[in-house]
């Protein structure tokens, strides 16, 4: 995804995939790839969904030495470390704002605290920790529904929308498919003609994915 986009590229890693010794592979295996931030949380693996119940949260201690060795196993300080913390959902806002805070004193870039779970509580976070924040707008879930405009306006300096492309992909996905099931004698299911397909894959991938394919349909991607 990294060599297919001209955009800087935020992955999720979740934990880390461990303790502090697999996170510095993490950090080092992403960075390599050339993403350009990854965000890393303090949820007992294996890990849940952030707007589901059930989850649990490693200690302080623990969470803020994994944020340590992440910043220090980045080769760059052009890739962005984002420190998540659940905690809100197992304490309190207090203990998830004193994590974000003890996260960005150990060199995290950015604080995540998933899923407040009221207006008062997402405004409240930008003013109280000490640094730049990350907002996780997941439409559904525990945190109430905003627009980007008023995120900023809460003082978020960047937010992210998880579920915006997976669903909009299921959701065409249905609908060809049932287009297809609809119309069986059709000649064309796909909306451009079928020729096309192979040239519109390369191009999406930066036409380095099959180079004979791709020479084969250059004039498409003319």
């Amino acid at each position: 995804m990294a060599r297919s986009i001209n955009i800087p590229l935020i992955a999720d890693p979740d934990t880390g995939y461990g303790n502090e010794l697999n996170v510095t592979r993490t950090v080092r295996e992403y960075e390599s790839r050339g993403v350009a931030a990854i965000h890393i949380e303090d949820q007992v693996s294996p890990k849940r969904c952030g707007h589901l119940d059930g989850k649990q949260v490693i200690s302080r201690e623990e969470f803020v030495s994994k944020i340590r060795a992440a910043v220090e196993a980045r080769r760059t300080p052009d890739f962005v470390i984002i420190a998540r913390t659940d905690a809100r959902a197992m304490m309190d806002l207090d203990e998830a704002i004193w994590r974000a805070n003890a996260a960005l004193q150990a060199g995290a870039d950015i604080a995540f605290v998933e899923a407040t779970q009221s207006l008062e509580e997402m405004a409240e976070v930008p003013r109280r920790v000490q640094g730049p924040c990350l907002l996780n707008v997941v439409p559904g879930g525990r945190t109430p529904n905003i627009n980007l405009r008023e995120a900023g306006a809460m003082g978020y300096k960047l937010a992210i929308l998880p579920g915006l492309v997976l669903v909009a992909a299921m959701e065409a996905a249905d609908a060809a498919l049932a287009q297809l099931k609809a119309t069986p004698d059709a000649a064309h299911h796909h909306p451009r003609r079928r020729r096309d397909v192979p040239a519109i894959r390369c191009r999406r991938v930066g036409r380095t994915a099959h180079p004979l394919q791709c020479r084969r349909n250059d004039g498409a991607l003319r």
